[in-house]
């Protein structure tokens, strides 16, 4: 959540980079109405104040008069306190009001792009900074990872539909393995990296989706349980940053790193057609997922690092990529920079996206009161920042699909000390 200080100090620029996100003019007067509003917010306050002093004052005479035996007069004041009171009354139910309104604007007001985001609409904007790997040569054909999985018996979709419905597929035998495998490999390289690891609960409650942004910008994405009020996650950033909500970080305490694995849960409402087919678009997914808080100057040196690391884990894997940095159109709501990986999936023959890492600057700090003393001593904001490291439904279907031979599928060389197998073998 922007702060009003910076829509007061920066309101030129803000309007600026917002353009970047397609927004109109029109759109950007919400910018004016939130100082308008904060302005009657400091009028009202003011006013509140001197009805303060009035009813201190009074109240330090009425009992002088009473000493003095000058009732009529301490009766008076004591009507008049009364009626000031009631006027504070309508004054407070106002500020409160006021200040209902002032958070509703800001927190639909999305967070400034960094200045190297490019303006743009759709995907099709999106800037490719690197590129990475051999792309993969299958043989004549070669099957798309839903056709394989039931080949070979790892993958069944079917059954996930009958458990549960579309989009929760299951899987078995070495499936099973190869999507356990990933996970300890991306928690092992994780510590490596000096990432804490944590084990979060799965649901978190409305505080916790606002704290980071997924309300309400996300509400219809989530699942929620009603009876309780709380949220199956859509990634492990909401509950691995929410750790630090309310906390005021020491200078040496930074920068922290943690990460932690976890189902993740997604409606995905309206998803449909061959491009979200098989693990291109999935309800639950497991994921291991990255967050960093930093200080506020070397956030983009984190960013960096962090974008890096996940080049190492795809690299180790073996799997053709490119990283992209998004356009203001596709830039989520809460990120400042966001840079998506994407994998090249050799039997679709089309990118996958497999990880986003993104800057938040002080976006969701705000909301999340992450604060840090500085070298003087002063509280700031922090920085956060989060990446997925990986996501596996797409990491499983490039794997598959890039990695199939007339003798099976091959298991990447760094999983094989996890897997205990080399080659995934046809269920006959």
């Amino acid at each position: 959540m922007i702060t009003i200080q910076r829509i007061r100090e920066e309101r030129s620029y803000i309007a600026k980079r917002l353009k970047v996100r397609g927004y109109s003019d029109d759109e950007l007067s919400i910018l004016d109405r939130v100082v308008q509003l904060d302005d009657k917010r400091k009028n009202n306050q003011t006013s509140l104040d001197e009805l303060l002093r009035q009813v201190n004052q009074l109240s330090r005479q009425i009992g002088s008069w009473y000493k003095k035996g000058k009732t009529v007069e301490a009766e008076e004041a004591k009507t008049q306190v009364a009626r000031i009171k009631e006027e504070s009354k309508k004054f407070d139910e106002a500020q409160r009001e006021v200040l209902t309104q002032i958070e509703e604007l800001l927190l639909s007001i999305p967070n400034v792009p960094h200045p190297t985001v490019p303006a743009g609409s759709t995907a099709e904007d999106n800037q490719v900074v690197k590129t990475s790997g051999h792309m993969p040569t299958l043989h004549e054909g070669a099957l798309p990872h839903w056709e394989l999985g039931k080949e070979f018996g790892i993958l069944d979709f079917e059954m996930g539909t009958k458990l549960t419905g579309p989009g929760f597929p299951v899987f078995r035998g070495p499936g099973a393995q190869l999507q356990r495998a990933l996970v300890a490999f991306f928690l092992d390289e994780g510590a490596k990296a000096g990432y804490e690891e944590f084990i979060p609960p799965l649901m978190v409650n409305e505080a916790s989706a606002r704290a980071t942004g997924q309300l309400p910008d996300k509400e219809g994405q989530m699942y929620h349980v009603q009876t309780d009020n709380l949220y199956l996650i859509p990634t492990a950033e909401v509950p691995l940053t929410n750790i630090l909500r309310d906390v005021v970080l020491d200078l040496d305490q930074l920068p922290v790193k943690m990460t932690g694995y976890t189902p993740c849960f997604r409606r995905e409402a309206g998803s449909y057609g061959a491009d979200v087919k098989g693990l291109n678009r999935v309800h639950q997914f497991d994921k291991v997922e990255i967050v960093q808080v930093t200080e506020s100057t070397r956030s983009y040196d984190a960013l960096e690092e962090m974008v890096e690391y996940v080049g190492t884990l795809l690299d180790k894997l073996e799997l053709p990529y490119r990283v992209l940095r998004l356009c203001g159109g596709d830039l989520g709501f809460t990120s400042a920079l966001t840079y998506d990986f994407e994998v090249f999936s050799g039997a679709q023959k089309k990118w996958l996206e497999v990880s986003s890492v993104s800057n938040f600057e002080t976006f969701q700090s705000n909301r999340l009161k992450l604060r840090y003393k500085d070298a003087d001593g002063k509280k700031q904001l922090a920085h956060t920042l989060n990446g997925s490291a990986l996501a596996l439904a797409r990491i499983m279907a490039a794997l598959l699909e890039n990695n199939q031979g007339a003798t099976g599928v091959k298991v990447p060389d760094v999983l094989v000390p996890y897997t205990k197998f080399e080659l995934i073998k046809h269920k006959s």
